[in-house]
């Protein structure tokens, strides 16, 4: 139960920073809405933030963790210590490279981002320039990720799953600063969001290292060296940055051809930003906390451990991830009414994001089971597995987005589900491979527990489901203008409360959780880290 212990500390600290990131996107859907400077700042802070998700959230770690990890049981701390900093010197050498040659060629990586835009100058030109301000933010983003495994290994998960935190607050006060100044769906509102971006990134790699002096573990930054370790660190990290970030690359190239078509790049952030909630406090918190656990258990051969582990994950991710998907599924509308259509963003923005949320839903127990799956191959340190499988979910992606887009467009359907739909089933090609690949090797069985608790999980979901559909339809039109802003925030508050007394009550009385285990699972505590 230790381990469900990390991933509630995880999960609800993740919890807290999408909170606060609602919040800041209900305050840019207000400000910028789904026009020009939206789609521009939204390519902006996507290509920066590409790398936060795939460096920050996980797929880094596939590589980095196991190797400190196995150095940190089998070789002591100050060798651990060692190749933790060669690993930084050579972060900063690349990164810091790769953003100057990127603030230099930024017109020409934008025919790549978004080549859509090249049609309207005025929006390339804006692009270009709040990309070039945000660009800095992922040389701070990596070196934060790299610190946050270092806790990680020890045990240590709040520094790291508390840090996106800032990103939002500093956001939300950019986005304050803005309109105080009077800027509305104004391209200074866009540099203003830019900036806070970059002075996020800033503040979020002083409280990383901040949190590494206060759980005495330092790092000092060396001369880059190509070591015996880092030539390992490079051999998996790179397909394990493909292989761990293959959701977010499959939302960058939805981005990319988004930008053919006016707003898709804003229906789609929008809708990202929601599913990626539940996404983020379950996938995440499994993926930070069950790779450090798995490579512990099979440093010391305890292979009965690993198994439990991996089947502990799945059953808590399954537990939190498919109600949500049922609910983001069945009332798209009201969510995203409830909390974006105001200001800037209209009623014909609420369906066109709506639409794409539902189909992004019915994918988002793909996206938390390669979360669930990736681990088990990235602790023995076995990333090309998984990076062959990400290829070809991304290749399956792509042409499925390019074929969608332009047959919906066809039929006079709206363009950007077909790459929603695209996503949808790339993510469900990916983990299904993983799957395949761990049972027929023996690495993951599911156990009794697993089996029983299941079919219990989906019918709780059902029940949840069909209440939702009904309390939704009951407060129809309370969710949007000209109701209040107060009734349809209580509107939202009764329709995602009534969910969740009733997936609790169904998960009890079906018998997939107990309070037994609920208590245990509340109790077990992680021990600290010594110095290093």
């Amino acid at each position: 139960m230790k381990l469900y212990r990390s991933f509630a500390t995880v999960g609800g600290l993740t919890m807290l920073s999408r909170v606060f990131g609602f919040l800041r996107d209900i305050l840019i859907a207000a400000v910028l809405g789904s026009g020009a400077v939206a789609d521009a700042f939204f390519v902006a802070f996507r290509f920066p933030n590409l790398f936060r998700r795939l460096f920050g959230e996980g797929a880094f770690n596939a590589a980095f963790v196991p190797l400190f990890a196995k150095r940190l049981e089998g070789e002591g701390r100050e060798v651990a210590r060692a190749f933790a900093e060669e690993a930084m010197a050579g972060l900063v050498f690349i990164l810091l490279a790769l953003t100057i040659i990127a603030e230099i060629a930024m017109p020409l990586l934008m025919y790549g981002l978004a080549p859509g835009f090249s049609e309207t100058p005025e929006k390339f030109d804006l692009a270009v320039l709040l990309t070039r301000i945000t660009m800095p933010y992922l040389l701070c983003m990596s070196l934060v990720a790299l610190m946050s495994g270092v806790l990680n290994s020890f045990g240590k998960f709040v520094e790291s799953s508390s840090v996106s935190i800032v990103l939002n607050v500093v956001m939300m006060a950019a986005t304050l600063i803005g309109m105080a100044l009077g800027y509305q769906n104004d391209p200074m509102a866009g540099i203003i969001q830019a900036w806070g971006v970059f002075a996020a990134g800033i503040l979020q790699l002083w409280l990383l290292m901040d949190g590494l002096r206060r759980n005495n573990i330092w790092l000092k930054l060396r001369r880059p060296r190509m070591t015996e370790g880092m030539r390992r660190l490079i051999r998996l990290g790179i397909p394990g940055v493909i292989a761990g970030g293959v959701t977010q690359i499959n939302i960058v190239i939805g981005t990319v051809i988004a930008s053919m078509q006016n707003g898709a790049v804003s229906y789609l952030y929008y809708a990202d930003r929601l599913y990626e909630l539940p996404l983020a406090i379950v996938g995440i918190a499994i993926g930070v906390v069950l790779l450090p656990d798995v490579a512990r258990h099979l440093r010391a051969e305890n292979h009965e451990a690993v198994m439990d582990s991996q089947n502990r994950s799945l059953e808590f991710a399954t537990l939190l991830t498919l109600p949500a998907a049922v609910a983001l599924a069945v009332v798209p509308t009201a969510i995203v009414a409830g909390l974006f259509e105001r200001g800037a963003f209209t009623a014909a923005d609420t369906l066109a994001t709506a639409y794409a949320l539902a189909i992004f839903a019915i994918g988002l127990p793909s996206f938390v089971l390669i979360k669930v799956f990736s681990p088990a191959y990235f602790a023995r340190e076995d990333t090309r597995t998984p990076m062959v499988y990400a290829t070809i979910s991304l290749t399956a992606n792509t042409l499925g987005s390019i074929v969608l887009f332009f047959l919906f467009r066809a039929q006079g359907w709206m363009p950007h589900l077909g790459i929603a739909v695209a996503t949808t089933l790339g993510g469900f090609l990916n983990a299904g491979l993983l799957y395949a690949t761990l049972a027929r090797r023996g690495f993951f069985v599911a156990d009794a527990r697993l089996k029983r608790t299941l079919p219990r999980i989906v019918l709780a979901s059902v029940i949840m489901g069909a209440v939702l559909w009904v309390v939704a339809d009951a407060l129809d039109g309370m969710f949007k203008p000209p109701t209040p802003e107060l009734t349809r925030a209580f509107a939202l508050a009764v329709l995602v409360g009534s969910g969740l007394i009733v997936y609790g009550v169904a998960v009890f009385a079906a018998g997939a959780l107990d309070m037994r285990q609920l208590r245990r699972f509340l109790t077990r505590r992680t021990p600290p880290p010594g110095p290093v």
